[in-house]
């Protein structure tokens, strides 16, 4: 069977935490593809012409996915669910494991840290440059509008002429990240000293001698998730190695590998408890859950309007 997802650090990790070992258990030799495409994804479904088995793809994708009907529904008589965080399952997909956009900032390149998204869009308080998420996907649009004090609870649906116009005020200090080895590196080296980052990266950051801190000041969580396109060719494999990597011992060590949250509500009691006790599922006082299916509904008109505004 075949593997997609993104590739770099994560990519690995998974191939640590599930491949190897489901593949040892089962027998089943796991392939690695990616980086995941949402356009090849859809193509390989149209054209009965499927070779990818199980995709790792984001929350708000595998929603809008699977009401498109481009994915195989799940067979929750081989996925065992019951432990699985409710927030991220659906017919056609369950949570791959579950990240926090939060503050990072370069603590030897600057004065004083931002705490706040407030004090991220502050260019006065905070001058400099400072980086996000380059594409259009929950984060970037829930932090413009927690700057500008709109109530966790009162952001969907989101404000798009406030969120943009808040954005505006910082759009030329903004030095977008598209992957997260790209963001590692500009705020190591400094380019953008602060910002807003997957927090499994500052901790892996942080592991290498960076001087980094990280504010999980409403934090605003999002999801990847594990989906089988309509079609594949190995549907049975696939089930069998989404029972494996959703199960409490594989996210667990994905979990210790990564720095992002499981969510197989079983695994933390199977780490390190300094170790969990860094995950985002510990970080919930102020946390903000991005709403997935708000996002999956509207994915493509916020897109249209985001890369418009970020070519202006």
């Amino acid at each position: 069977m075949v593997f997609t997802s993104w590739g770099g650090t994560t990519q690995d990790a998974q191939i640590e935490a599930w491949a190897e070992p489901f593949s040892s258990e089962s027998g089943i030799n796991v392939l690695q593809d990616g980086p995941t495409d949402y356009g090849k994804l859809k193509a390989m479904v149209e054209a009965d012409g499927v070779s990818w088995d199980v995709v790792d793809v984001e929350g708000d994708y595998a929603i809008q996915a699977g009401e498109q009907d481009l994915l195989e529904p799940l067979d929750f008589s081989v996925i065992d669910k019951t432990d699985l965080d409710e927030r991220f399952v659906t017919d056609h997909s369950v949570g791959s494991f579950y990240y926090s956009f939060v503050i990072g900032c370069n603590e030897g390149a600057v004065s004083e840290c931002p705490k706040t998204w407030a004090d991220l869009f502050d260019t006065d308080k905070f001058p400099g440059k400072r980086t996000f998420y380059k594409w259009s996907a929950p984060g970037v649009i829930e932090a413009a509008l927690l700057a500008d004090g709109v109530s966790p609870d009162a952001l969907y649906p989101l404000d798009l002429d406030r969120a943009f116009a808040k954005l505006d005020t910082i759009k030329d200090d903004i030095i977008w990240w598209s992957g997260g080895a790209q963001s590692q590196q500009l705020l190591a080296s400094a380019e953008a000293p602060f910002g807003s980052f997957w927090n499994g990266r500052l901790s892996a950051l942080s592991e290498s001698g960076v001087p980094v801190s990280m504010s999980w000041d409403q934090n605003i969580t999002a999801a990847d998730s594990l989906v089988v396109p309509k079609g594949a060719k190995n549907k049975d494999a696939a089930m069998r190695f989404i029972a494996y990597a959703t199960s409490p011992e594989a996210q667990a060590k994905m979990a210790e590998l990564t720095g992002y949250a499981p969510i197989n509500t079983k695994s933390p009691e199977l780490m390190d408890e300094d170790r969990a006790a860094t995950l985002p599922d510990r970080q919930t006082e102020t946390q903000v859950n991005a709403d997935m299916a708000y996002w999956a509904k509207n994915r493509d008109a916020i897109a249209s309007r985001w890369y418009a505004w970020q070519t202006e």
